[in-house]
Formats: C-alpha cells, structure tokens, sequence
C-alpha cells in the first residue's frame, strides 16, 4: 500500500503518462483554507475547503453555460467511516497500485479501471458520479477475472 507524505496524490497512465487516470485525497493531511482536487478541464470537479465558524457565503446561483459532454462516467467515492482498499488500474486494466482509504478519504476516477473492497464492517461511503445514468450495461466494462 502506499504511504502518504501529502494529501495529494495523481496516478498517471503507463501507456501515456500525461493522462491524469485517478486522484486520491487524504482529507487528514490538509493543511490549508482550499484546494482545488481536480484540474479545471475535468467534468467532475471537487474542491477541499477548510472554514472558521461565522464564514458566510453570498448566495448564489449557477449561470447555465454549455459544457462539453464528456464521453465517461467520472466516479468520486468519500468515505464517511471504515476502511477501504481501493485497486487502481490503467485504461486497459494494467494494475497500478492499491490504496487504503479510511475515514476522510476520496478516491476520484477520471479515467481508467478500479475495484474496492470493503475493509471493516458498517463502512459508509458517498459515491458521487457524472451522469446521467442508462444502466450498468451502458456505463461499464469489467475485468475478466475480477
């Protein structure tokens, strides 16, 4: 398993090593007031922000722009309690490497493979995804063998 001097990780693709595949955030290691997860061009975008009571935001809401329609599901999983051992894999499923995410941690898939296993009992993830979604057969391909 990997260990973490920072909360930032990317994991880059072997076969091009200038595609961003899979981000991972150690939300404990944070040390900052924000910092943007994702690259801007990305279609699903997160961002960690830390605030001192009395922080106000002006309300607001979002203008309707036109996005490029992203051709993938980008898939996000934070994990509220537990432990899970995420395995990362390249786009044509050449593993890449396992990370534990415990408590506080995120897991972002812009492109790629993965599969996770559930490390304790009454682990509670949030996933969040692009979508919209047409059903299992439309949004994945899965591994032979896994």
């Amino acid at each position: 398993m990997v260990k973490f001097e920072t909360p930032h990780m990317n994991i880059y693709s072997n076969k091009d090593p200038d595609k961003l595949l899979h981000v991972i955030y150690k939300t404990s290691l944070f040390e900052g007031t924000r910092a943007d997860i994702v690259p801007d061009e990305e279609y699903l975008q997160l961002a960690i922000m830390k605030h001192d009571s009395g922080k106000k935001f002006r309300a607001h809401k979002h203008i309707p722009k036109e996005v490029p329609n992203t051709s993938i599901a980008q898939e996000s999983w934070y994990v509220v309690r537990g432990a899970v051992k995420a395995k990362l894999y390249d786009e044509d499923f050449t593993h890449l490497t396992d990370v534990l995410l415990e408590e506080g941690d995120l897991s972002i898939t812009l492109y790629g493979g993965h599969t996770y296993e559930i490390m304790e009992d009454d682990t509670l993830v949030l996933e969040f995804k692009s979508g919209p979604y047409y059903g299992q057969k439309l949004d994945k391909e899965f591994m032979s063998d896994d």
